[in-house]
């Protein structure tokens, strides 16, 4: 892994749509964007912060995630989450999360992930069944 520091910034984008919401992932009854959606949206965020840091093989696992939703976004707005290095020690790196719609703030938290060799990391999973 390439030295990273604390300004080191991902981000990702989706639209709320039928796919995504609470009632289609079965995180509630509501047309309204999941939690578990904001979540991926997340570590997306986390990964693609580190894209060009890393070396030809290496990967990330997310190992930790601590968050809130605070807001409800419905179908048809923007969702954009940001993910911020705000810790690196070794091959853990801690993030700071937000996310928010056009409106403002509807999720923020920390999120943790370790630098792994892709193919030892996949073959020990593997190795499980």
């Amino acid at each position: 892994m390439k030295q990273l520091n604390n300004i080191t910034i991902g981000k990702a984008n989706t639209i709320v749509d039928k796919n995504n919401t609470a009632n289609a992932v079965g995180s509630g009854s509501l047309e309204v964007f999941a939690t578990p959606m904001m979540v991926a949206l997340m570590e997306k965020a986390a990964v693609n912060a580190l894209v060009d840091f890393l070396d030809e093989g290496e990967t990330t696992v997310g190992t930790g995630i601590n968050i809130t939703h605070v807001s409800a976004s419905p179908i048809g707005i923007e969702i954009t989450a940001t993910a911020e290095v705000i810790d690196v020690k070794g091959r853990e790196i801690t993030f700071k999360l937000s996310v928010s719609d056009s409106v403002g703030l509807i999720g923020e938290g920390t999120h943790t992930r370790f630098v792994v060799d892709a193919e030892r990391f996949q073959s020990k999973t593997n190795s499980k069944v």
